[in-house]
């Protein structure tokens, strides 16, 4: 009976979460979804690949939903009040709920690791195809279209239900090296598509076209430009560089997001291996470049007698060729502190790379782990609130999470930046509410009125009566 409660609730804040996610996700890419001609499967499809990539960061709230608007309304509905006086602890009443939340958590664990990685790489090539896809053909009047690879062309009136244009302007810079070349100007005009849609036929009436021949900036052009009238001419334009062109999803696998547990501690040894191989020649380069006297071995061995023989080779110096010493030390010096800030930029750089594959090692298992802890918050919050609904548990879930999710985005970038290793800042968001849901799962096992007022105003009355009491006997005789 309890899973059943708990069920229906899940099932509904778990859609509502996701949808909500998603509609953030549309509002971030509206501008590069709208004006394309995107088909409606295409819509659909990356729709589907974003709620999936989703998921584990919207079950561990819907959990702590659905837990304190379960175990809320069996309070409110005094369900729980004939359990407990039957003798069934809070525990015992939330066991079949808790084991099921495992269950999720598992589940959660499994999409992360081997269903969010294959999700992610859809996700992302079709978003980079979307993003990448040129608007959709549409002429507006007055503007210059772009579109067309090799066109551009403006109307100064359009008639869309019979295709009609008038005053046409187009420039055809499709040969390389002419720019706009060619320029065709006629007094109306028709557009129409090819039957496949790859091609669009422009027939213009009484124009006049302009071609330059020579190339642009050419002084010893002999070609003259060519211009003349015409009654009647068709302009066929390819369109087909405004459909949506697949990217191979090979170029994204490599992705830390793409990555399983296993794969991903694999890039990372990798990564570790050609960090230290790199570090190792820079500080080889440096050191060749910093050794002055280098084919002395002698003052390579031993460095003690170094500065004598320097000072000794200064003072047999001409002054002249001192200067040139001077300079050529001061070269030297500028181009190795070039060259070691470079290095510690590189290093930098990798050592965020290397974060970013140890942080997507623990979030899989982080947010996991969330599930079961956000169901200990929900259940023992909702049994002690007894508000079932989506009034007063709405509220303090949105509370709970919002704190998880700022501690959690912001620990992330701290790991990325090399300010906390991934180990424990990864998990400190769920660390800081450990104790949050123990204390509730304590005070509800234990009947503990936590959010009764009248308990507290009982409380502060008894506490104000040892003030009372001392007070009345003090004696006021002086």
């Amino acid at each position: 009976m309890i899973v059943r409660a708990f069920l229906g609730p899940l099932a509904v804040t778990f859609v509502i979460v996701v949808f909500i996610l998603v509609m953030q996700f549309l509002w971030k890419y509206v501008d590069d979804l709208m004006g394309k001609g995107l088909e409606w499967y295409v819509l659909t499809e990356l729709l589907v690949y974003a709620a999936a990539s989703f998921v584990p960061l919207a079950l561990p709230l819907a959990i702590l939903l659905s837990g304190i608007m379960t175990m809320g309304g069996l309070g409110e509905n005094s369900e729980l009040v004939p359990m407990r006086s039957a003798g069934l602890g809070l525990g015992r009443i939330m066991m079949p709920v808790a084991a099921f939340a495992l269950v999720l958590a598992i589940g959660s664990f499994y999409f992360s690791n081997n269903l969010l990685p294959i999700a992610n790489l859809k996700f992302k090539s079709l978003l980079w195809d979307v993003t990448e896809k040129k608007p959709a053909l549409n002429i507006k009047p007055g503007a210059f279209y772009n579109g067309i690879d090799g066109f551009s062309i403006r109307v100064a009136e359009k008639d869309d239900d019979t295709g009609l244009l008038t005053d046409v302007l187009i420039y055809d810079h499709r040969t390389p090296g002419h720019g706009t070349g060619k320029v065709i100007r006629a007094r109306k005009g028709t557009m129409l598509r090819s039957s496949d849609g790859r091609l669009l036929v422009l027939t213009l009436e009484d124009g006049r076209f302009y071609d330059e021949q020579s190339s642009v900036g050419a002084r010893d052009a002999k070609q003259p430009m060519m211009r003349g009238t015409f009654k009647r001419d068709e302009v066929t334009m390819d369109l087909s560089g405004l459909g949506l062109r697949r990217t191979d999803e090979e170029l994204f696998k490599d992705n830390y997001k793409m990555l399983t547990l296993g794969q991903l501690q694999a890039g990372e040894d990798s990564l570790l291996e050609r960090s230290l191989v790199r570090m190792t020649e820079q500080v080889g380069h440096l050191r060749n470049s910093l050794y002055i006297l280098r084919k002395d071995r002698r003052l390579m061995a031993d460095s003690s007698i170094l500065g004598p023989v320097l000072d000794a080779y200064e003072a047999s110096l001409q002054p002249a060729d001192r200067v040139d010493l001077y300079e050529l030390a001061m070269n030297m010096a500028r181009n190795n502190k070039s060259f070691a800030e470079r290095s510690l930029e590189e290093q930098h750089q990798r050592a965020a790379q290397i974060a970013k594959y140890r942080v997507e090692q623990h979030r899989k298992p982080m947010l996991a782990f969330a599930c079961v802890l956000f169901f200990f918050i929900g259940a023992p919050l909702g049994a002690i609130i007894r508000k079932g609904g989506m009034g007063l548990p709405v509220v303090a879930a949105i509370i709970f999470f919002l704190i998880f999710h700022i501690i959690s985005f912001s620990t992330e970038k701290l790991v990325v930046a090399g300010e906390l290793p991934a180990w424990p800042g990864m998990w400190i968001s769920t660390l800081v509410l450990l104790p949050v849901g123990s204390l509730l799962t304590w005070k509800a096992a234990a009947d503990s009125p936590l959010f009764d007022r009248d308990a507290y105003y009982r409380g502060w009355e008894r506490f104000r009566s040892l003030f009372r009491r001392r007070h009345e006997g003090t004696s006021t005789l002086q």
